[in-house]
Protein backbone atom coordinates (compact mmCIF):
# COMPACT_ATOMS: atom_id res chain seq x y z
CA UNK A 1 0.00 0.00 0.00
CA UNK A 2 2.80 2.26 0.94
CA UNK A 3 4.85 3.82 3.69
CA UNK A 4 2.98 5.21 6.97
CA UNK A 5 4.72 8.64 6.60
CA UNK A 6 3.20 9.20 2.99
CA UNK A 7 0.51 11.62 3.56
CA UNK A 8 -2.89 10.07 4.43
CA UNK A 9 -4.67 11.21 1.19
CA UNK A 10 -1.98 9.33 -0.72
CA UNK A 11 -2.66 6.16 1.55
CA UNK A 12 -6.73 6.62 1.19
CA UNK A 13 -5.87 6.88 -3.43
CA UNK A 14 -4.08 3.60 -2.71
CA UNK A 15 -6.10 1.99 -0.86
CA UNK A 16 -9.11 2.80 -3.43
CA UNK A 17 -6.98 1.76 -5.96
CA UNK A 18 -6.83 -1.41 -4.36
CA UNK A 19 -10.40 -2.02 -3.88
CA UNK A 20 -11.84 -0.62 -7.01
CA UNK A 21 -9.41 -3.86 -8.40
CA UNK A 22 -11.13 -6.38 -6.55
CA UNK A 23 -14.79 -5.60 -6.23
CA UNK A 24 -17.82 -6.36 -8.53
CA UNK A 25 -18.85 -3.24 -10.40
CA UNK A 26 -21.85 -1.96 -9.18
CA UNK A 27 -22.35 0.92 -10.85
CA UNK A 28 -23.37 3.02 -7.33
CA UNK A 29 -22.16 6.31 -7.43
CA UNK A 30 -20.22 5.26 -3.94
CA UNK A 31 -18.04 2.66 -6.69
CA UNK A 32 -17.82 5.77 -8.53
CA UNK A 33 -16.08 8.33 -5.51
CA UNK A 34 -14.03 5.71 -5.27
CA UNK A 35 -12.91 5.51 -8.79
CA UNK A 36 -12.26 9.22 -8.70
CA UNK A 37 -10.29 9.14 -5.60
CA UNK A 38 -7.72 6.73 -6.77
CA UNK A 39 -7.20 8.21 -10.29
CA UNK A 40 -4.88 11.14 -11.21
CA UNK A 41 -7.02 13.87 -10.87
CA UNK A 42 -7.42 13.24 -7.32
CA UNK A 43 -3.99 13.19 -6.92
CA UNK A 44 -2.84 16.15 -8.42
CA UNK A 45 -5.19 18.40 -6.03
CA UNK A 46 -3.56 20.20 -3.43
CA UNK A 47 -3.09 18.60 0.05
CA UNK A 48 -6.01 21.00 1.50
CA UNK A 49 -8.60 20.18 -1.51
CA UNK A 50 -8.11 16.37 -1.08
CA UNK A 51 -8.87 15.98 2.44
CA UNK A 52 -11.39 18.41 2.08
CA UNK A 53 -12.61 16.07 -1.01
CA UNK A 54 -13.11 12.97 1.30
CA UNK A 55 -15.19 15.11 3.62
CA UNK A 56 -17.41 16.31 0.86
CA UNK A 57 -17.32 12.77 -0.73
CA UNK A 58 -18.78 11.29 2.99
CA UNK A 59 -21.46 13.72 3.24
CA UNK A 60 -22.59 13.47 -0.44
CA UNK A 61 -22.36 9.41 0.12
CA UNK A 62 -24.98 9.81 2.74
CA UNK A 63 -27.77 10.72 -0.23
CA UNK A 64 -26.27 9.21 -3.34
CA UNK A 65 -23.95 6.63 -2.32
CA UNK A 66 -26.28 3.66 -3.69
CA UNK A 67 -27.72 5.89 -6.20
CA UNK A 68 -26.82 4.38 -9.36
CA UNK A 69 -24.73 7.11 -11.60
CA UNK A 70 -26.56 6.71 -14.33
CA UNK A 71 -30.07 7.67 -12.77
CA UNK A 72 -28.58 11.13 -10.73
CA UNK A 73 -29.93 13.93 -12.86
CA UNK A 74 -29.88 17.26 -12.35
CA UNK A 75 -33.18 17.81 -10.22
CA UNK A 76 -31.94 15.43 -7.59
CA UNK A 77 -28.42 17.84 -7.65
CA UNK A 78 -30.68 20.70 -7.19
CA UNK A 79 -33.22 18.97 -4.44
CA UNK A 80 -29.64 18.02 -2.77
CA UNK A 81 -28.59 21.23 -2.87
CA UNK A 82 -31.69 23.14 -1.51
CA UNK A 83 -31.78 20.85 1.62
CA UNK A 84 -28.31 20.91 2.44
CA UNK A 85 -28.81 25.08 1.90
CA UNK A 86 -30.94 24.81 4.98
CA UNK A 87 -28.05 24.30 6.88
CA UNK A 88 -25.35 26.13 4.93
CA UNK A 89 -24.88 27.76 1.62
CA UNK A 90 -21.31 27.55 2.26
CA UNK A 91 -21.04 23.61 1.93
CA UNK A 92 -23.84 23.37 -0.45
CA UNK A 93 -21.77 25.38 -2.99
CA UNK A 94 -18.49 23.30 -2.18
CA UNK A 95 -20.16 19.49 -2.05
CA UNK A 96 -22.01 20.70 -5.48
CA UNK A 97 -18.22 21.67 -6.92
CA UNK A 98 -16.99 17.69 -5.54
CA UNK A 99 -19.87 15.94 -7.69
CA UNK A 100 -19.09 17.97 -10.48
CA UNK A 101 -15.30 17.12 -10.32
CA UNK A 102 -16.59 13.18 -10.41
CA UNK A 103 -18.47 13.43 -12.78
CA UNK A 104 -16.57 15.49 -15.26
CA UNK A 105 -13.69 12.81 -14.06
CA UNK A 106 -16.10 9.91 -15.17
CA UNK A 107 -17.32 11.76 -18.25
CA UNK A 108 -14.34 12.08 -19.53
CA UNK A 109 -13.34 8.45 -19.05
CA UNK A 110 -16.32 7.09 -20.50
CA UNK A 111 -18.04 6.33 -17.16
CA UNK A 112 -21.34 8.14 -17.36
CA UNK A 113 -23.35 10.02 -20.97
CA UNK A 114 -23.30 13.07 -18.99
CA UNK A 115 -22.27 15.74 -15.85
CA UNK A 116 -25.29 16.31 -14.00
CA UNK A 117 -23.87 19.31 -11.65
CA UNK A 118 -24.05 20.76 -15.34
CA UNK A 119 -26.21 24.03 -15.16
CA UNK A 120 -27.77 23.55 -11.52
CA UNK A 121 -26.47 27.01 -10.38
CA UNK A 122 -24.91 27.48 -7.03
CA UNK A 123 -26.21 29.94 -4.39
CA UNK A 124 -24.76 33.34 -4.34
CA UNK A 125 -22.47 33.71 -1.21
CA UNK A 126 -22.30 36.77 0.78
CA UNK A 127 -19.12 38.62 0.96
CA UNK A 128 -17.30 38.41 3.92
CA UNK A 129 -16.55 41.94 5.86
CA UNK A 130 -15.61 40.84 9.30
CA UNK A 131 -12.94 43.08 10.28
CA UNK A 132 -10.91 42.31 13.71
CA UNK A 133 -9.99 45.28 15.57
CA UNK A 134 -7.02 45.77 16.96
CA UNK A 135 -7.92 44.96 20.31
CA UNK A 136 -9.59 42.00 19.85
CA UNK A 137 -7.23 40.46 18.20
CA UNK A 138 -4.77 40.70 20.93
CA UNK A 139 -7.14 39.61 23.07
CA UNK A 140 -7.54 36.15 21.41
CA UNK A 141 -3.37 35.88 21.22
CA UNK A 142 -2.92 36.77 25.11
CA UNK A 143 -4.89 33.44 25.61
CA UNK A 144 -3.13 31.71 22.86
CA UNK A 145 0.20 32.64 24.00
CA UNK A 146 -1.12 31.32 27.69
CA UNK A 147 -1.99 28.27 26.53
CA UNK A 148 -0.84 27.62 23.04
CA UNK A 149 2.15 29.10 22.46
CA UNK A 150 2.11 27.58 18.62
CA UNK A 151 -0.84 29.13 17.71
CA UNK A 152 -0.11 32.12 18.94
CA UNK A 153 2.94 32.45 16.76
CA UNK A 154 0.90 31.33 13.95
CA UNK A 155 -1.56 34.02 14.20
CA UNK A 156 1.46 36.41 14.27
CA UNK A 157 2.94 34.65 11.19
CA UNK A 158 -0.80 34.76 9.26
CA UNK A 159 -0.74 38.12 9.95
CA UNK A 160 2.32 39.56 9.64
CA UNK A 161 2.73 37.79 5.66
CA UNK A 162 -1.40 37.71 4.96
CA UNK A 163 -0.72 34.06 4.89
CA UNK A 164 -3.41 31.38 5.23
CA UNK A 165 -3.81 28.90 8.20
CA UNK A 166 -2.74 26.29 5.96
CA UNK A 167 0.33 27.75 4.09
CA UNK A 168 1.72 29.21 7.99
CA UNK A 169 1.06 25.78 9.64
CA UNK A 170 2.74 23.75 6.96
CA UNK A 171 6.22 25.96 6.86
CA UNK A 172 9.03 23.52 7.13
CA UNK A 173 12.71 24.63 8.19
CA UNK A 174 13.71 25.36 4.85
CA UNK A 175 11.30 28.00 4.04
CA UNK A 176 13.24 30.00 6.11
CA UNK A 177 15.83 32.19 4.03
CA UNK A 178 18.11 34.44 5.17
CA UNK A 179 16.00 37.56 3.56
CA UNK A 180 12.62 35.78 5.01
CA UNK A 181 9.50 33.72 4.79
CA UNK A 182 9.30 31.45 1.65
CA UNK A 183 5.63 31.25 1.23
CA UNK A 184 4.19 29.04 -1.56
CA UNK A 185 0.04 29.83 -1.35
CA UNK A 186 -1.51 26.29 -2.00
CA UNK A 187 -4.55 27.99 -3.10
CA UNK A 188 -3.21 30.30 -5.73
CA UNK A 189 0.57 28.95 -6.21
CA UNK A 190 1.92 32.83 -5.73
CA UNK A 191 5.64 32.24 -4.75
CA UNK A 192 6.90 35.12 -2.27
CA UNK A 193 9.29 35.59 0.41
CA UNK A 194 7.94 37.67 3.14
CA UNK A 195 10.94 39.86 4.76
CA UNK A 196 12.02 39.23 8.18
CA UNK A 197 11.11 41.94 10.88
CA UNK A 198 11.58 42.01 14.49
CA UNK A 199 7.52 40.69 15.08
CA UNK A 200 8.10 37.98 12.62
CA UNK A 201 11.17 37.24 13.63
CA UNK A 202 9.78 36.55 17.23
CA UNK A 203 7.07 34.24 15.94
CA UNK A 204 9.37 31.79 14.58
CA UNK A 205 11.68 32.00 17.74
CA UNK A 206 8.24 31.08 19.62
CA UNK A 207 7.48 28.14 17.50
CA UNK A 208 10.49 27.06 17.62
CA UNK A 209 11.28 27.20 21.20
CA UNK A 210 8.92 24.62 21.39
CA UNK A 211 10.56 21.83 20.58
CA UNK A 212 12.37 19.85 22.94
CA UNK A 213 13.42 17.61 20.20
CA UNK A 214 14.06 19.35 17.04
CA UNK A 215 11.70 18.63 14.16
CA UNK A 216 14.37 17.63 10.85
CA UNK A 217 11.47 19.36 8.79
CA UNK A 218 8.48 21.76 10.21
CA UNK A 219 8.49 25.28 12.21
CA UNK A 220 5.06 24.01 14.10
CA UNK A 221 6.09 20.73 15.73
CA UNK A 222 5.44 19.48 19.95
CA UNK A 223 8.02 18.97 22.15
CA UNK A 224 8.44 15.65 20.65
CA UNK A 225 9.60 17.18 17.50
CA UNK A 226 5.59 15.81 15.96
CA UNK A 227 3.61 18.01 13.79
CA UNK A 228 0.21 18.54 14.74
CA UNK A 229 -2.72 18.19 12.45
CA UNK A 230 -4.07 21.34 11.41
CA UNK A 231 -7.60 20.64 12.69
CA UNK A 232 -5.69 20.25 16.31
CA UNK A 233 -4.67 24.20 15.77
CA UNK A 234 -8.09 24.96 14.75
CA UNK A 235 -9.35 23.56 18.23
CA UNK A 236 -6.96 25.31 20.12
CA UNK A 237 -8.31 28.33 18.36
CA UNK A 238 -11.69 28.05 18.76
CA UNK A 239 -10.58 27.70 22.48
CA UNK A 240 -8.74 30.86 22.98
CA UNK A 241 -11.15 32.66 21.37
CA UNK A 242 -14.22 31.68 23.55
CA UNK A 243 -11.92 32.39 26.80
CA UNK A 244 -11.38 35.41 25.39
CA UNK A 245 -14.93 36.50 25.09
CA UNK A 246 -15.77 34.80 28.55
CA UNK A 247 -12.97 36.86 29.96
CA UNK A 248 -14.23 40.04 28.24
CA UNK A 249 -16.13 42.13 30.62
CA UNK A 250 -18.05 44.20 28.32
CA UNK A 251 -20.46 43.05 25.14
CA UNK A 252 -18.66 41.68 22.51
CA UNK A 253 -19.68 39.75 19.32
CA UNK A 254 -16.54 37.17 18.72
CA UNK A 255 -17.59 35.79 15.65
CA UNK A 256 -13.92 36.49 13.36
CA UNK A 257 -12.07 33.12 12.50
CA UNK A 258 -8.47 32.23 11.93
CA UNK A 259 -8.74 33.05 8.03
CA UNK A 260 -10.15 36.43 9.11
CA UNK A 261 -6.65 37.19 10.38
CA UNK A 262 -5.36 37.61 6.67
CA UNK A 263 -7.90 39.92 5.79
CA UNK A 264 -7.18 42.04 8.45
CA UNK A 265 -3.20 41.87 7.84
CA UNK A 266 -4.70 43.32 4.17
CA UNK A 267 -6.98 45.52 5.26
CA UNK A 268 -4.06 46.81 7.85
CA UNK A 269 -1.37 47.33 5.50
CA UNK A 270 -0.87 50.96 3.44
CA UNK A 271 1.06 49.84 0.33
CA UNK A 272 0.36 47.56 -2.83
CA UNK A 273 -2.40 45.16 -1.60
CA UNK A 274 -1.63 43.33 -4.94
CA UNK A 275 1.82 43.13 -4.42
CA UNK A 276 1.79 42.46 -0.51
CA UNK A 277 -1.39 39.58 -0.65
CA UNK A 278 0.17 37.64 -3.60
CA UNK A 279 -3.06 37.75 -5.64
CA UNK A 280 -3.29 37.77 -8.84
CA UNK A 281 -5.56 40.74 -9.89
CA UNK A 282 -5.93 43.96 -7.21
CA UNK A 283 -9.51 43.22 -7.48
CA UNK A 284 -8.76 40.21 -5.59
CA UNK A 285 -6.30 42.13 -3.01
CA UNK A 286 -9.47 44.62 -2.54
CA UNK A 287 -11.83 41.71 -1.46
CA UNK A 288 -9.83 41.32 1.26
CA UNK A 289 -9.84 45.01 2.46
CA UNK A 290 -12.68 45.37 4.80
CA UNK A 291 -11.49 48.17 7.31
CA UNK A 292 -13.84 50.91 6.69
CA UNK A 293 -11.71 53.61 5.30
CA UNK A 294 -11.94 57.47 6.85
CA UNK A 295 -12.13 59.86 4.01
CA UNK A 296 -12.65 64.04 4.22
CA UNK A 297 -15.83 65.83 3.62
CA UNK A 298 -16.80 67.71 1.51
CA UNK A 299 -15.82 72.28 2.45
Amino acid sequence: MGALTEDKEIILSKYYAAVSLSEEPTGAFAQLMREYFAGSNYLKLSTRTKKDYLGYGNRVGLVFSKTNKHRIQPHHIRRYMDQRAKTTIVQANREHSFMSAVFSWAYENGKVKANPCKGVRKFAEPHRERYIEDWEYNKVLGQAYARWPLLAAAMEISYCCAARQGDVWNLTRADLREEGIYIRQNKTGAKQIKMWNPRLMAAVDLALSVQTVMSMKYVFADKNGNHPMQTTMAKWYSAARKEAWENHTGEWINDFNFHDIKAKSISDYTGNLQEFSGHKTEAQAQNYSRKIKIVPTLK
